[in-house]
């Protein structure tokens, strides 16, 4: 799907990287989380790698907007984790799971997230809060998705400075604006008119056929 989301987010632990927890606003990575996934959800495919504290974030938002988000996200997650895996993988029924490259973390982070940018063909990709991974995704993500737009939201704090450092120009807005659902709907090209579906299938080709139209009032 041409305009399916990446999503490469993360909550900074001050014991693994302290530099990054210093920065960042948990409240602000999770309303942020929570604004993406209900301006995708039913509209745009969400993907992203598996995150303990970032999963379940979204899958409580999707349960409770009542659209078979079974369909609309893709989660990877690399077997390297296997014995942390959360049970919300279980629930997302729309999971993949990538080779572990024995013994070797980054390896076979690196093969998920490759494998990732290879089967899916993205319009934008979402970076939120998070640490050094989020500069590894970002920087393959780049690579591999060249067409693809970056949208950093520097006003969580955390990794995603640095990617807004490497990009150079950023707009005040991403540095700014709290409102992130108004934010996601202009950086993403989502009109609010659009209705939700159940399931890619369901969902026009063209855009404008989205659109919701009010009804009409006979006079």
């Amino acid at each position: 799907m041409a305009e399916a989301i990446f999503l490469s987010a993360g909550v900074p632990d001050p014991k693994r990287g302290p530099e990054y927890a210093a920065t960042a606003d948990v409240v602000a990575i999770t309303a942020a989380v929570s604004a993406l996934v209900h301006v995708t959800l039913g509209r745009r495919q969400l993907v992203w790698g598996g995150h303990p504290a970032i999963s379940p974030m979204i899958w409580v938002v999707a349960q409770e907007m009542g659209i078979e988000y079974g369909r609309w996200v893709r989660l990877y997650q690399s077997r390297f984790f296997q014995d942390e895996f959360p049970e919300d993988n279980d629930r997302f029924q729309n999971v993949i799971y990538t080779p572990n490259v024995p013994e070797d973390r980054e390896k076979s982070l690196l093969l998920m997230r490759e494998q990732m940018f290879s089967e899916n063909q993205f319009k934008a990709g979402v970076f939120i809060g998070g640490m050094a991974g989020i500069v590894d995704e970002f920087e393959l993500f780049s690579r591999l998705q060249p067409n693809a737009a970056v949208v950093p939201v520097v006003s969580a704090g955390g990794a995603a400075l640095q990617v807004a450092e490497r990009i150079g120009v950023i707009a005040p807005d991403l540095r700014d604006d709290l409102d992130y659902v108004a934010l996601f709907h202009r950086y993403l090209g989502i009109s609010v008119r659009e209705e939700r579906f159940q399931s890619p299938e369901d969902q026009p080709a063209d855009v404008v056929q989205r659109y919701w139209n009010p009804p009409t009032v006979r006079t």
